[in-house]
């Protein structure tokens, strides 16, 4: 199970003083990306509504797959990382997967994401730093990978919003931009949507769908709940993978 928080429109809009052009739907024809980034833009907390990060914070989600019950665990941190002047959270993201072979579960991916909202409640994304785990057939570690890493401003990687402050329906925008490493993009599809999982049900949530140029055919539908976050992943590539919420702990 891929990291939750990304995956992987119609228009071209800004957003607000930052100046970002956010990306269409179409990915053989991609409009300009040029974000201007401020430091003084931006704010010490992450409190959009459909995407708090208090520190202290843990979510769990899991999914049944073909390999197994997969989990993962994404924890706001305490930590920090100044990225082009913004100090940005760090959200550690651990994926484990737990079958016959290894019960007592191995860890798939690591990863370290860094978070910042600027002074109008839009969520952006700095990069990551990905650790990624290969097995043999008996479960044991041969290898590691830290394919798919970026940082904003190395390289020509670009941050990008990974939640809107207000999002409306038909609104679409790059997630990040490290080209031919990371490309995610999103659009807003409603805010009305119902979804039922573990930790309970919500009312009103934002539903998006997101992808990526880099996997095509891979489709994610993402379910935001109010006051709580990421709900519920839809995952589309061949059969329909559900990733589910089962519990928040909070410090």
């Amino acid at each position: 199970m891929k990291r939750l928080w990304l995956l992987v429109g119609m228009g071209i809009m800004g957003v607000g003083m930052l100046g970002v052009w956010l990306g269409p739907a179409r990915a053989d024809k991609p409009e300009p990306y040029n974000p201007v980034i401020d430091p003084a833009n931006f704010v010490g907390v992450i409190n959009n509504q459909y995407m708090p990060l208090a520190p202290g914070t843990t979510f769990i989600y899991e999914a049944e797959t073909e390999d197994g019950l997969e989990r993962d665990v994404v924890s706001v941190t305490d930590e920090t990382k100044v990225i082009l002047g913004v100090t940005t959270t760090v959200v550690q993201d651990t994926a484990t997967v737990f079958d016959e072979v290894t019960p007592e579960g191995r860890v798939e991916e690591d990863t370290e994401d860094w978070f910042a909202q600027d002074v109008e409640g839009n969520v952006w994304y700095f990069g990551e730093f990905t650790t990624s785990f290969e097995y043999d057939e008996q479960g044991n570690l041969i290898g590691t990978s830290n394919a798919g890493s970026w940082e904003a401003g190395v390289n020509g990687a670009k941050p990008g919003i990974v939640m809107l402050a207000n999002p409306r329906p038909g609104e679409s925008y790059r997630q990040e931009f490290a080209e031919g490493v990371a490309e995610d993009m999103a659009r807003v599809f409603r805010l009305n949507a119902s979804v039922s999982v573990p930790y309970g049900d919500f009312g009103n949530c934002l539903e998006t769908k997101e992808w990526t140029p880099l996997e095509p055919g891979h489709v994610e539908q993402k379910f935001y709940a109010p006051g709580v976050g990421l709900v519920l992943v839809l995952e589309h590539h061949g059969k329909i993978v559900r990733v589910e919420l089962v519990d928040v702990i909070t410090e």
